[in-house]
């Protein structure tokens, strides 16, 4: 399977701008910080997001914390953000919306 190119900078400013919560980190990859109800929780969240990742064979960085979880999505290959990135992301949400709902 080919790897996905790099996003120029004109489609990801527009993928932030519909995506508020995701912030840019340089260049190279978005990123978007979770609160979730305690440590459980956040690393249940962590294990679906490590799946979802692991299915499609790319994989974020993931910081862990009492309640919290840092997601960064970058396709280091590329040297920057792709539309696999951005996918991702996009499945983060989902799987955060489902996660947060069953509080």
């Amino acid at each position: 399977m080919a790897r996905p190119t790099k996003l120029e900078g004109l489609a990801v400013n527009a993928w932030l701008a519909m995506h508020g919560d995701w912030t840019r980190e340089g260049d190279l990859s978005i990123a978007r910080t979770f609160k979730l109800a305690d440590f459980s929780s956040a690393l249940a969240f962590v294990v679906r997001v490590g799946m979802a990742a692991e299915k499609r064979d790319h994989h974020p960085d993931i910081e862990l914390g009492w309640g919290r979880v840092k997601v960064t999505w970058s396709t280091h290959d590329a040297k920057g953000l792709t539309k696999l990135d951005l996918e991702l992301a996009e499945i983060t949400d989902t799987i955060f919306a489902s996660t947060s709902s069953k509080k």
